[in-house]
């Protein structure tokens, strides 16, 4: 048996699965990754924790791996915007990995834009001035670490996301590269031509020679050594996480879109082969590049909705685990006018408002803990609507489904309210690590496994849910919705 292993290195989690030539699921691995909090808006990783935890998944894969199996071939998945830099002589890491939801470089992003940088950034990238990507927190650590400044210096630094980072230690210092999902989030990439920018790269102040190749997402990259595994293997697919999970919903025509609900919730819609720039506030990213051609799709991520409710459990203390949200919510017949607007990191699309705390709004003396949670959750479902909303402005079409993926897509009560508050159905994915999954679909599509139309046809819902709500009822929450928003913005200080 030949397979090929999907491997999604998540914010909190990376997950591994390994899929045989006909789409079936063989094996599977995961293992945690923590985060650190060290300053109120700053999120941290450590960069040897980002190591282990992809060895360890990709370990308990393979050791479900029925024997004589062979692996053809990897496609790796990535956080994104998330930063690290090294000493390209000892492979020591200089400070801890730069987490995409890190805000530090919010005072820095304000000053660009006020120098009069946002409409060059954003024509130029499909980006916004946002610590939310990547080259501030570049800008940072080359600013603020001296070991960064020393290497500088000396010629020997680099920098990389999450997916650089790994390939380098992987194939024994031999691979420094990322591809072109990855790249755009960086606001480094000219979005057209489809590498380093000039004129960017001097208004970050980041010389070149500090990043990597930039790559397609399928092909012939290279190979790395896995734990535990005694042939090297061809690394044949590369991905951004949201744009792996977009791949895998088979959203291949434009107009079609996904959600992916973890950490945050990420939404894409696929808009063909020519960049159009949002002017709803939305991203403009690159969907992947095959044979030599882009695809793009319009890009709303919101920070904080898993772990809206996770903090029901860590913070409030008012559940024991995420899982008990819907049974509670559901033991009220509505949030009694109670609005939770998730707000913990700022607001990103399509507000782009790093200021924004979170808020609760409409408590009463009725008020129950039973009423938060589900205020909490309906949250969630308010935050994709906005981005939506956004999505059918730009793209001048209605949404007619919401292909979904993630942990909390597990939860019936936040997919049948997700349902009622855009008005289309929503549709669960059968195949619930989406974006393993569209790794391993690029990885086998790069070893000429299977072909676009077989991806299509992969595709499959294990749950529909369609909009209970009226019309009238839905417009009226919505637009309270709204009122809470603009009340939790510009609150930081």
């Amino acid at each position: 048996m030949e397979v090929v292993l999907g491997i999604d290195h998540g914010t909190t989690r990376t997950k591994v699965l390994a899929l045989d030539p006909a789409l079936r699921i063989v094996a599977e691995g995961a293992a945690d990754l923590p985060q650190s909090f060290p300053r109120p808006g700053w999120v941290e990783q450590s960069p040897q924790a980002i190591l282990e935890t992809t060895g360890a998944a990709i370990a308990a894969c393979l050791a479900g791996l029925p024997a004589g199996t062979s692996i053809a071939g990897i496609g790796l998945a990535n956080q994104g915007e998330t930063v690290l830099a090294w000493d390209r002589d000892s492979g020591h890491p200089v400070y801890p990995a730069l987490v995409w939801q890190d805000r530090r470089t919010a005072d820095r992003c304000a000053e660009l834009a006020a120098a009069g940088y946002e409409r060059l950034v954003h024509e130029r990238t499909g980006l916004y001035l946002d610590p939310y990507f990547s080259a501030t927190k570049v800008w940072w650590i080359l600013r603020n670490v001296p070991e960064a400044e020393q290497l500088l210096r000396a010629g020997r630094l680099l920098v990389g996301t999450t997916d650089t980072w790994i390939l380098w230690n992987l194939s024994g210092r031999r691979l420094f590269l990322t591809d072109t999902t990855t790249a755009s989030r960086t606001s480094l990439l000219d979005l057209r031509r489809l590498a380093w920018d000039p004129e960017l790269l001097d208004l970050f102040e980041i010389p070149q020679s500090l990043l990597p190749e930039v790559v397609p997402s399928t092909g012939q990259f290279g190979s790395v050594e896995l734990p535990g595994w005694s042939e090297p293997v061809p690394v044949t697919g590369l991905a951004v996480d949201q744009q792996a999970a977009l791949f895998s919903h088979a959203c291949l025509e434009p107009g079609m879109v996904k959600a992916t609900y973890g950490t945050g919730t990420f939404v894409l819609m696929q808009i063909g082969q020519e960049p159009r720039l949002s002017q709803h506030g939305l991203v403009t990213t690159v969907a992947w590049t095959l044979g030599g051609q882009a695809s793009y799709a319009l890009d709303g991520g919101i920070y904080t909705t898993g772990a809206a409710v996770q903090w029901l459990v860590d913070g409030l203390c008012l559940l024991e685990r995420p899982e008990q949200s819907a049974e509670v919510a559901r033991s009220v017949p509505d949030s009694d006018d109670v609005y939770v607007v998730p707000a913990f990191s700022g607001l990103a699309a399509p507000y782009w408002d790093p200021r924004a705390r979170g808020l609760i709004i409409g408590l009463t003396r009725g008020t129950t803990w039973a009423h938060l949670v589900r205020a909490t959750l309906e949250g969630i479902a308010f935050r994709v609507r906005d981005v939506v909303e956004a999505m059918e402005a730009d793209a001048g079409t209605p949404l007619h489904v919401l292909r979904v993926d993630g942990g909390p897509t597990r939860n019936e009560f936040l997919m049948q309210f997700q349902a009622d508050i855009l008005g289309v159905p929503v549709e669960v994915a059968e195949a619930t690590e989406a974006t393993a999954r569209g790794a391993a679909l690029l990885a086998g599509l790069g070893l000429g496994w299977w072909t676009i139309r077989d991806v299509a046809a992969s595709w499959r819902p294990a749950a529909r849910f369609d909009p209970a709500m009226g019309e009238v009822q839905r417009q009226r929450r919505y637009a309270k919705w709204r009122r809470a928003v603009e009340r939790a913005r510009g609150w930081a200080e």
